[in-house]
């Protein structure tokens, strides 16, 4: 008797290792126990951004690197906020855009989204008045880019007014402009409005925008790579 009662415990033993044993398998391989792999957040890609420049160490001006435009009665500035063309301003100038940017950054990706574009190029433009009453439509504006012309998809207003289009004399308006993503800066670029055409986004002549900012870039290199 005293035998068969061994032989039964150590069964029982070994059947409740085995529930054990399965319980811990099944634990392991549970979905709430194994971790989840988070995908990496998309980045916005930045024409050039394979050759990017360290921030900060920028020297040119933000009136150096416009693209500039006269049409009836305005004057207005351009710049592409690309990253690998706004690190060659000033350290002031490219904190104050770059924080212009980021601070629409939320709104930019929600207007891109309703028109299906994924990384939009974004471009920071300033509208002048030279005369009483001059009216302006900021999506007259076209950059021509690889023989595609491209136009603002949308518009996001910067001050107060923007809406009405409308300037006097010395009165200024900010927006930054919207473009498909196929737009790219670190080759020539054509920019027109009305009857005015200019093409000094370019590298043909040592004076031109691309010129310089390429120039400053090998400056920006070799002010970095002085630095401890």
């Amino acid at each position: 008797m005293e035998g068969t009662r061994a032989v039964t415990r150590a069964i029982l033993v070994a059947l409740m290792l085995g529930v054990t044993a399965c319980a811990g398998t099944a634990a392991s391989s549970s979905p709430s126990a194994v971790q989840p792999t988070v995908p990496p957040g998309r980045v916005t890609r930045d024409s050039g951004s394979s050759t990017l420049i360290p921030a900060g160490f920028g020297s040119l001006k933000q009136e150096e690197i416009a693209i500039v435009l006269q049409p009836n009665g305005i004057r207005v500035t351009a710049i592409p906020l690309d990253e690998s063309v706004i690190r060659v301003l000033a350290p002031d100038s490219y904190r104050t855009l770059r924080a212009t940017l980021e601070g629409k950054r939320q709104q930019i990706a929600q207007r891109a989204a309703v028109h299906g574009v994924r990384e939009p190029r974004v471009w920071y433009v300033t509208f002048a008045g030279l005369t009483p009453d001059a009216r302006f439509v900021p999506t007259d504006m076209t950059v021509t880019s690889g023989g595609r012309d491209y136009r603002p998809f949308d518009v996001i207003g910067l001050t107060s007014g923007f809406g009405e289009q409308r300037l006097q004399p010395r009165e200024i308006q900010r927006a930054l402009l919207l473009f498909g993503e196929g737009l790219d800066v670190s080759q020539p670029v054509v920019v027109a409005m009305g009857s005015e055409r200019n093409a000094e986004w370019s590298n043909d002549r040592s004076d031109s925008i691309l010129s310089k900012i390429e120039a400053e870039r090998a400056q920006v290199r070799a002010r970095a790579g002085g630095r401890p």
